[in-house]
């Protein structure tokens, strides 16, 4: 006889605090344990004093008021009628102060990346963040440290939680992300039909594709870097009848920086920035694109490799982890941008122009095998395995009968 499952308590980031990508991992976790029969109630901060009219600099201090002031106090309200069985499902570590409320009580909670903490840490070079960054981090810290259960998305995440923890967890595994969306390769002709009017005849011939904001980390200044090398490189060696693929960005729009850098493209290089690109058409440039080039500085997981892949594309991607988790035997490395050193900038970006074309001008036999490839390791990403994983170790919490 199976056991009766627990109810779980799904505990998100408040609506307030700007966030994509975190509201739709909380959702995919209640929708899929409540697909697998265990009754779920979510739980997070209410907009109160963030409402106020206050002067735009304030609101993220309200917002800080609502979520570590009062939500603890309706927390512990909550928790006196609770039913002892539940299992707390924090998504995300950086909720860490609420975490010492659940401490003696059945938790996990789930490790993303640890960016932020490296960051106030001074890990990261040329990457500090301002005395109230430093205090606010150090504040999350001191709470998810009181945890005992996590999850995290992939061993480079893990291996930064056990260097931040001051004492061995109870259990703490790796759970890779599973694909968030139907990935797959779309025909070339519906495809075309996806894309804005004006972009179809310039992309029908391949380009190159970047997906991620405008985070440090995304590297987006080194992805512009590497393309005008492709296309000095190109036009150094055939002149004027040199014909480059564009570049395509999807995210967010350009900073001032990034913006400058696309202007200083050598013609005939082309940079198109696509902005709030839907599910639907996003597959489509994965499917069309030459490959997709995504040279990282840091990630959690790096879902553009994974979404790549399952849609039939080849991946340029740093070596370092936990990119090389993800991409496995079937991404193309190129080394790390050197940070805050501009020559070396400068020779990295003729090298890694230099492997672009390589892999625009493959033939197609090498095309075949590399995109089969791909295909066979995003296999290892899929969702509902996730949610399985998740929801053993969930009711497994209940039972105490955890792993590491």
């Amino acid at each position: 006889m199976k056991p009766e499952l627990p109810p779980l308590v799904v505990i998100g980031h408040p609506p307030f605090v700007p966030s994509l990508s975190m509201p739709r991992f909380a959702r995919m976790i209640t929708e899929g344990m409540r697909a697998r029969g265990f009754q779920v109630s979510e739980w997070t901060a209410r907009p109160r004093f963030v409402q106020l009219p206050v002067p735009p600099g304030a609101k993220k201090w309200c917002g800080y008021l609502d979520q570590f002031a009062c939500f603890p106090v309706e927390m512990r309200q909550h928790l006196r009628r609770l039913d002892p069985r539940t299992v707390f499902v924090v998504t995300d570590h950086a909720l860490g102060p609420w975490v010492p409320l659940l401490a003696k009580r059945p938790h996990v909670i789930h490790c993303h990346d640890f960016i932020a903490q490296r960051s106030a840490l001074g890990e990261i070079a040329g990457q500090s963040l301002k005395f109230s960054g430093r205090c606010y981090q150090a504040y999350i810290r001191r709470g998810f440290r009181q945890g005992r259960h996590f999850i995290s998305i992939s061993e480079a995440t893990r291996a930064d939680l056990h260097r931040f923890l001051d004492k061995e967890p109870e259990s703490s595994v790796t759970i890779y992300n599973g694909l968030n969306g139907d990935f797959r390769p779309v025909a070339r002709a519906a495809a075309l039909a996806d894309l804005p009017e004006d972009w179809g005849e310039t992309l029908a011939g391949g380009y190159v594709l970047h997906v991620g904001g405008d985070q440090w980390y995304k590297n987006r200044l080194g992805v512009v870097a590497a393309y005008a090398a492709y296309v000095q490189q190109g036009l150094a060696a055939s002149g004027a009848s040199f014909q480059p693929v564009p570049l395509v960005l999807v995210g967010a729009e350009p900073s001032a920086s990034l913006a400058g850098a696309i202007a200083a493209v050598p013609p005939p290089g082309r940079v198109l920035v696509g902005v709030d690109v839907s599910f639907q058409r996003l597959r489509a440039l994965y499917s069309l694109a030459s490959l997709l080039f995504f040279p990282s500085l840091a990630e959690g997981f790096g879902w553009p490799i994974a979404e790549a892949m399952a849609c039939a594309c080849p991946v340029l991607t740093t070596d370092v982890a936990p990119m090389t988790e993800v991409g496995g035997d079937a991404a193309e490395w190129c080394a790390p941008m050197p940070v805050n050193r501009a020559a070396e900038q400068a020779d990295w970006a003729e090298r890694v122009g230099g492997q672009l074309s390589d892999i625009i001008n493959w033939p197609v036999p090498k095309r075949r095998e590399r995109v089969e490839a791909g295909l066979n390791n995003a296999r290892r990403f899929d969702c509902e395995k996730t949610l399985d994983a998740y929801a053993e170790g969930y009711q497994n919490l209940n039972t105490g009968t955890t792993n590491q």
